[in-house]
């Protein structure tokens, strides 16, 4: 240690570290707590907002096409024989079952132009998620005041036809006709985006055909997609 001379008397320097080295200690110890809460973060807290805005998505995604859906039928009081022609032959068994293409494709547009706007409409609003969900304890997850995510509509909305038989007794078969629309959001959280598609299949009209149906309407869709 250094010494120096003071009124006649010997006093010692104290030693003290230069403030440097303690600089980086700190940036060290600052770093590597980040570090902590972002691997504790990545793996806790963002499995369980994920499954919750995943959750909320789906149920608002759902619920602007069902409301599309049900008004669009309302508009246009669809029915099962505006949707399909089944042709017969002398002896009333079933030759072809067609989908009339301009009835569908009409109903198919107006789903989809009315289901994004609800989206729009419902986007707007965000995802509430409760605090609870940042400790990444799925008991606590709902928990707390609830902290708004944006949600943001992305790419289309589609929408495809489905169909299907079931035998309903003797050369009695229930033809049924589903509606399948699917909606993508994307979704803004503070670990990253996450685009999450929602699929909503609803029952649009159904018919007990009588007659023998052939084998390959019963295996297929009549609508070509599926």
């Amino acid at each position: 240690m250094a010494q120096y001379e003071y009124e006649g008397t010997y006093r010692y320097k104290r030693y003290r570290r230069p403030w440097g080295s303690k600089k980086y200690i700190v940036i060290a110890a600052v770093l590597a707590a980040v570090i902590c809460v972002i691997v504790f973060f990545q793996r806790n807290v963002s499995g369980v907002l994920v499954s919750l805005s995943e959750s909320e998505v789906r149920a608002i995604a759902a619920e602007a096409v069902n409301d599309a859906v049900a008004k669009t039928l309302e508009w246009n009081g669809v029915d099962y024989g505006e949707l399909v022609t089944i042709t017969r032959d002398g002896e009333n068994n079933v030759l072809s079952i067609e989908a009339n293409a301009q009835n569908v494709n009409l109903l198919a547009r107006q789903t989809v132009t009315l289901s994004m706007a609800n989206l729009n409409g419902a986007c707007e609003e965000g995802i509430k998620v409760p605090v609870g969900a940042f400790t990444g304890i799925e008991v606590l997850a709902g928990f707390g005041p609830k902290v708004t995510f944006k949600i943001i509509p992305v790419g289309m909305v589609t929408c495809e036809f489905d169909s299907s038989f079931q035998s309903a007794g003797i050369n009695q078969t229930v033809h049924s006709i589903y509606m399948d629309v699917t909606a993508t959001v994307n979704v803004v959280m503070p670990s990253g985006n996450r685009e999450v598609s929602a699929v909503t299949q609803v029952l649009i009209c159904e018919s007990v055909i009588v007659g023998k149906v052939p084998e390959t309407y019963l295996n297929g869709n009549i609508f070509g997609n599926g």
